[in-house]
C-alpha cells in the first residue's frame, strides 16, 4: 500500500468514551454492508456488552462484520459472548491466540491498533479501546483519551489497511475469496477540507513510520510543539529533535502522567526530564486520572491522533495505526483541549523540582544515552513473525470453553 497525504477529509475529535462510543455505537447501527473493527483490549463489562449488541443486530440484518482483537490485550471473552457472534455470521479474529511464553518469544510484539470502519464511508481512528475504564464513572482510575471520526477518501486507505491485514493474517487464498468485494466498494466523497495521512506501525517495512513522521514535525515546527503521550520514553534522536526544537525557539511542552495507571511508566519518564528541562522543554504532569491519550499538534500546520505511544513497545514492537491531520480548525480545537489540560489538571515540573547527587545523574546518563541509542537495534533480535490471526467460528467451540485462550491453539 502506498502512503500519501490525501485531501478532502473532515475529521471530529472525540475525548474519553463518553464522546467516543456512542458515535461508534450509531454507525454500526446505521452500517448497511460492512463493519471492520480492530481493538487491543475488548471486555465483557458494560461497554463491551453495547459493542457486543450492536454488532450482534447488524449481524442479524445482513451486515458483513469482521472483529478483530489481541488475544493478549483481551484474555477473557466468555464462550457465550464470543459464541452468539459467531453464530450470526461475525467473523471472529483473535490475533496470536494461546500465546505460550516458552513456544514464542514474541510476547510484547501485540496487535495494539484501534480502528472502525463502517460500509467504507466513516472511520474511527485512536487510542480508546472497549473498557468502562474509559468512561468518567469508573471513577479516580477512568482514562484520559481521544480518537477522532474520519470522513472523506482517508477513510478508503484505512478501510483497504484493514483487509489487508486480515488477507495477510489468514493467507493469500482468503484475500482472494474477498478481491472482487474489495474492488466493488467505493471511494468516499469529499467531505471536508482536510488533509491526512494514514500511517502504521509494523514489524515489516513500516518499522520507524510513526517515529519518522513525529520527527518530521518536530524538525519543521517553527513556534510550538505539544505532545500529550501516556508512555513516554522515546528514543535518543527523538529527544534530540525535542532539544533542538526548543533551542531555537519553538515552545515545546509535553503532557505526560502524574496519576500513572503503572507506576513504572513514570518513573522511566522521569528519568528523562532532567535532561528535556534543561534543554528547554516544558513538562507538565496530568494529575486529574491516568492519562491514556497519544495525540500531538505542531503549529496550526500538523496533529495526530492514533494508538500508538512513545516508547519502545509502541515505537520497536507492537502493531500500531495513528492519522496525520492537517487542518486548521482540528489542529486548533485539539490544542485548545490539550491546553484546558494543562491549565485545569496539570503540575508543571520545574528544574528545582528534580533534585538528585549530581554524580548519579551523570553516571545514569551516560547508561541512558547508550540505551536508548541501541535499543532500536537490540529489539530487532526477537523474532519479527508475520502476524497471525486465528477465525473463531460457532463450531470450532468446545464444549465448556468459557474463556478465550480455551478456544484457540497457537
Amino acid at each position: 500500500m502506498n502512503r500519501r497525504w490525501t485531501g478532502g477529509n473532515r475529521f471530529s475529535l472525540l475525548e474519553n468514551g463518553e464522546e467516543f462510543y456512542p458515535k461508534v455505537f450509531e454507525a454500526i447501527a446505521r452500517a448497511e454492508r460492512e463493519v471492520m473493527l480492530e481493538t487491543f483490549i475488548l471486555y465483557e463489562d458494560k461497554v463491551g456488552l453495547q459493542l457486543h449488541q450492536v454488532l450482534l443486530e447488524a449481524a442479524r440484518r445482513g451486515v458483513q462484520i469482521d472483529l478483530t482483537i489481541d488475544g493478549w490485550g483481551s484474555p477473557s471473552l466468555s464462550q457465550e459472548f464470543i459464541g452468539s457472534l459467531t453464530a450470526a455470521g461475525v467473523r471472529f479474529h483473535v490475533f496470536d491466540p494461546g500465546l505460550r511464553l516458552l513456544r514464542r518469544l514474541n510476547l510484547f510484539r501485540r496487535m495494539h491498533r484501534k480502528l472502525v470502519v463502517v460500509d467504507g464511508k466513516i472511520a474511527f481512528v485512536g487510542g480508546i479501546n472497549y473498557s468502562a475504564d474509559h468512561l468518567g464513572d469508573f471513577g479516580p482510575e477512568a482514562k484520559q483519551d481521544y480518537a477522532v471520526q474520519a470522513e472523506g477518501p482517508i477513510v478508503a486507505q484505512i478501510h483497504a489497511f484493514m483487509r489487508a491485514a486480515i488477507a495477510a493474517g489468514h493467507g493469500r487464498r482468503h484475500w482472494f475469496r474477498r478481491r472482487q468485494a474489495v474492488a466493488q466498494t467505493p471511494a468516499p466523497a469529499p467531505a471536508g477540507e482536510a488533509e491526512a495521512l494514514f500511517v502504521w506501525r509494523d514489524n515489516n517495512e513500516n518499522k520507524r513510520a510513526i517515529e519518522r513522521q513525529y520527527r518530521l514535525a518536530i524538525r519543521l515546527a517553527q513556534r510550538r510543539v505539544v505532545i500529550a503521550n501516556a508512555y513516554f520514553f522515546p528514543g535518543w534522536a527523538f529527544l534530540r529533535d525535542l532539544r533542538r526544537a526548543a533551542r531555537r525557539g519553538v515552545q515545546v511542552d509535553l503532557i505526560l502522567q502524574g496519576n500513572p495507571d503503572m507506576q513504572i511508566v513514570q518513573i522511566a519518564a522521569a528519568m528523562l526530564y532532567h535532561h528535556l528541562l534543561r534543554g528547554g522543554v516544558r513538562i507538565y504532569e496530568y494529575c486529574a486520572r491516568p492519562l491514556h491519550g497519544k495525540v500531538a499538534v505542531v503549529d496550526d500546520e500538523w496533529a495526530t491522533v492514533g494508538s500508538s505511544n512513545l516508547d519502545p513497545l509502541s515505537l520497536s514492537l507492537n502493531l500500531e495505526a495513528n492519522v496525520m491531520i492537517r487542518d486548521r480548525g482540528f489542529n486548533h480545537r485539539l490544542r485548545e483541549r490539550l491546553d484546558y489540560l494543562i491549565r485545569h489538571s496539570c503540575k508543571q515540573i520545574r528544574p528545582e523540582d528534580v533534585r538528585e547527587p549530581e554524580m548519579w545523574r551523570q553516571v545514569r546518563s551516560f547508561f541512558l544515552f547508550h540505551f536508548l541509542r541501541r535499543f532500536p537495534s537490540w529489539v530487532g533480535w526477537l523474532p519479527a513473525h508475520t502476524p497471525r490471526l486465528d477465525a473463531l467460528h460457532d463450531e470450532t467451540l468446545p464444549e465448556g470453553a468459557d474463556r478465550l485462550e480455551h478456544t484457540t491453539v497457537p
